[in-house]
Order: structure tokens, then C-alpha cells, then sequence
């Protein structure tokens, strides 16, 4: 099969401008070439449209989160942009569409958006920062069905806040009203395991709740506040130029992502929409970019408990075998869970 190029993701400021609208017209779908490996391109048409006054979509996020960085800062398109734009899944209906750009401060803005025909909704949003800079990793993982929501929303830290003060009092201690504010509105949605706690700061929201307007609109406005939030970091943000700090943030980033790539709980999602080979490739090469090129250590490097007597990753969640039932921060921000 031939592989054709698609013109990437145009993006001008007159369309971020826009209040009511973010159009990305494609006429192509990408699948993996089985022979070579390559990302081919098939004849299709695919509408990324926005209007504020449609029903519930994660879409406006996307166009709020583009609009409003383009505020702060430059972005153009990131070279990924040529390779993953959109996927249509193996039952023929439901697409996966991917934007992904860069800026100055930022090695990586990227955004997976699935909507299926059952109700189901995933939105994957992240910001990772260039390694010159030791700003949190913006996320946001959502995953929506006819009844159910699930969430994380959080400025995850680069470096250890339960160890390193100064990193939690630099990037946190004026971020806790927010987290206090939005911790009342979205409850703590159940057990969180100690591992998975490690990446998380004290205003990360993990919550569960049905879907109503309230809720989302809820949700909405701590994602708009919580991206704002990060925006300002950056624009406050000095760029590093002692080489082992740098070489220090990369391998911090580097580990981050390692850990994504390897346990992240929405991989089963892409497995069911798309086959194991190509949800692979996704999440190690465009969800998770960086965990092939920022740094040459295995998982099983960063995380030695995991390793089996055969030398295969455990595929377990848990290995510590510690979890909360509570979020183990108080209002000030103070963790008080034990953390062994």
C-alpha cells in the first residue's frame, strides 16, 4: 500500500481567535501499514468542529486550552502533527483525533480526543515542558460514559514534593486554595496507590461522579482554572542553565513518562479501539513522546520492584501494596498519608 502525506494542523491565530468554533477538516484516516510499519493514509473525511452551544463535548477544552496558551505564548505545530492526526477505530465508527504542538518553554502540547457512538468520551491532554525548565507536566486524563466520569486533573511534579520542599513551595503553596476549592466540589474518588501517588501533587483531583450538566460544568471550570494555573507558571518560569540541573529535569521527565507508557490505566481503552500494535505505538511514540528519546533507562531501571523472576515487567498496578481510600493531603496541602 502507497503511503501518501496529509497537510498537518493549521494553526493561525484567526482561528484560535475564534469564540465559537474550531474547524480541522481532514480527508484522510491513518492506520499502521502491517508490511513496513509506517503510518499510511486512507481516503476519509473528518470534521473536528466546536460550537460552544453543542452538547457535551471534551472539544471545547481542547479549543479553550489552544486559545488560551496561544495568549501566552507562540506554539507551532510539532512534527508529530504529520504522523498522528486521526485514527478511526476498528469498529468503523468511532475516531480518535490527535493535536499536538510546541513551544518555547514547551517540548510537547498534545491532545488525544476519542468520541464514540455509545456516549463514550476520553480526553488525554498534557503539556510537557522543555527540559530547561522544571515546570510541572499539565494533565488531564478524562473518560466519560452514558453514566459514569472518571477523572485526574492535576499539574503533575517533576521532581519528588514529599522529599524536595523547596521544589512543592516553588510551583504549590499558592496553588492550594485552588485544590481546596475544587477537592470540596469533586470528591476523592477512591483508592489511589502509592505508586501511582508519587506522580500526583497535593491539588490533584481524582474524582468519580455520574454525568449531569452540573458536574460537567464543574468539571470544565477546574479544568480552565487549573490550565490557567499552569500558564502563569510558565510565563514565570526561568529557563535553566546549569547543565546537571538540566540533565537532572530530563531524567525526571524521562522517568515520568516511562511510568505512563508502562501502567497508565486508559491503555485498555485504546487496545479495545484500535488493536494492541497500534495502541502501542500511540502511547509510547505520541501520548508518552519522550520515553524512547530523553533517556536510554528501562522501566525496570526506575522501578526494580516490578521486575519477575524471568526478567518480564509484572503487569500488576501495585506493588507496594499501599493505597488511599482518602486524599492523603490536608487543606494546607500537607500530605498526611504514610507513605511506606
Amino acid at each position: 500500500m502507497e503511503c501518501l502525506t496529509t497537510t498537518p494542523f493549521t494553526f493561525t491565530s484567526s482561528l484560535l481567535k475564534s469564540n465559537s468554533k474550531l474547524s480541522l477538516n481532514r480527508k484522510c484516516r491513518s492506520l499502521i501499514n502491517k508490511d513496513n510499519g509506517s503510518m499510511c493514509m486512507m481516503s476519509s473525511t473528518m470534521s473536528y468542529t466546536v460550537n460552544e452551544s453543542s452538547v457535551f463535548s471534551y472539544k471545547k477544552l481542547i479549543h479553550f486550552a489552544l486559545e488560551e496558551t496561544n495568549s501566552h505564548t507562540p506554539l507551532v505545530p510539532s512534527p508529530l502533527q504529520k504522523k498522528y492526526s486521526s485514527l478511526l477505530a476498528m469498529d468503523d465508527k468511532t475516531e480518535l483525533q490527535m493535536l499536538s504542538f510546541e513551544g518555547p518553554k514547551t517540548r510537547l502540547l498534545r491532545s488525544l480526543c476519542i468520541e464514540g457512538s455509545d456516549g463514550m468520551q476520553v480526553l488525554d491532554f498534557a503539556a510537557f515542558p522543555k527540559p530547561e525548565f522544571d515546570l510541572p507536566i499539565f494533565c488531564a486524563n478524562f473518560f466519560t460514559s452514558a453514566k459514569m466520569n472518571i477523572i485526574v486533573l492535576d499539574l503533575n511534579p517533576l521532581h519528588d514534593i514529599m522529599d524536595q520542599e523547596d521544589y512543592k513551595e516553588k510551583y504549590y503553596k499558592n496553588l492550594i486554595p485552588l485544590g481546596h476549592k475544587y477537592s470540596e466540589l469533586l470528591p476523592w474518588g477512591g483508592k489511589l496507590t502509592s505508586e501511582s501517588l508519587r506522580f500526583f501533587s497535593p491539588i490533584v483531583i481524582w474524582t468519580r461522579f455520574s454525568s449531569s450538566p452540573h458536574n460537567h460544568s464543574v468539571l470544565f471550570s477546574a479544568f480552565k482554572d487549573y490550565y490557567q494555573a499552569w500558564l502563569e507558571l510558565m510565563d514565570r518560569s526561568e529557563e535553566e542553565t546549569d547543565a546537571s540541573q538540566i540533565t537532572r529535569n530530563c531524567e525526571a521527565q524521562h522517568r515520568y513518562l516511562t511510568w505512563r507508557a508502562e501502567k497508565d490505566p486508559g491503555h485498555g481503552v485504546l487496545k479495545r479501539l484500535v488493536g494492541e500494535d497500534l495502541a502501542k505505538d500511540v502511547i509510547r511514540e505520541f501520548l508518552f513522546n519522550g520515553v524512547n528519546g530523553l533517556g536510554s533507562k528501562t522501566f525496570l531501571d526506575y522501578f526494580p520492584e516490578y521486575r519477575c523472576e524471568d526478567g518480564r515487567v509484572n503487569e500488576k498496578r501495585s506493588m507496594i501494596g499501599k493505597s488511599f481510600e482518602n486524599r492523603p493531603w490536608d487543606a494546607r496541602g500537607e500530605f498526611i498519608g504514610d507513605k511506606s
